[in-house]
């Protein structure tokens, strides 16, 4: 197994180290993400269900993508790349905030992450990696907040903390994408 290094960062996303990935989430340490939200014109959120080999949250609904850049690279890199790999997509990004969160996973992991959110605007058909990606769909908004609210189990913690943000910033006529 080749081992992935993940970029250790302080409170204000300021670079002071790398860890290898698992001991990373072992020891809670807070390191450098991205999260890609892909909407199409129609305003219908694309989403993807984790493989259910991944590591933690497998088998849950979440974002178009999510990854660690490696050490060097840059957060929008690594959303271009990410967004490549899992669903077989091109478009444009726009980092629109990031935020940072700890969450207990299972596995004894935990998810400490400075995480660096994109938002991308496509009609392009998702083709999946399905060693990264079970399924896709597309959702309204509105489905996406009720099936949230009634059965929050089924989507990533990390998604469920963000939606509404990005949502909200979807919103405002002022941030065009």
């Amino acid at each position: 197994m080749v081992e992935t290094y993940v970029v250790l960062v302080d409170e204000n996303d300021n670079a002071i180290g790398v860890m290898e990935k698992m001991q990373a989430h072992k020891l809670a340490k807070l390191h450098r993400a991205i999260s890609v939200f892909i909407i199409n014109r129609k305003g219908d959120w694309i989403m993807q269900k984790r493989a259910n080999d991944k590591y933690h949250s497998k088998g849950l609904w979440t974002n178009a993508c999510c990854t660690h850049p490696n050490p060097g690279e840059s957060v929008y890199d690594a959303a271009k790349r990410r967004l490549m790999e899992e669903m077989g997509i091109k478009c444009s990004l726009k980092e629109v905030f990031s935020f940072v969160y700890r969450e207990k996973l299972e596995n004894n992991l935990t998810e400490h992450e400075y995480d660096h959110v994109f938002i991308g605007v496509t009609d392009e058909h998702p083709s999946i990696n399905t060693s990264e990606v079970l399924d896709w769909k597309s959702i309204t908004f509105d489905d996406l907040q009720k099936d949230i609210k009634n059965n929050p189990a089924d989507y990533t913690v990390w998604f469920r903390t963000i939606y509404n943000d990005v949502h909200n910033h979807l919103l405002n006529k002022n941030n065009r994408i």
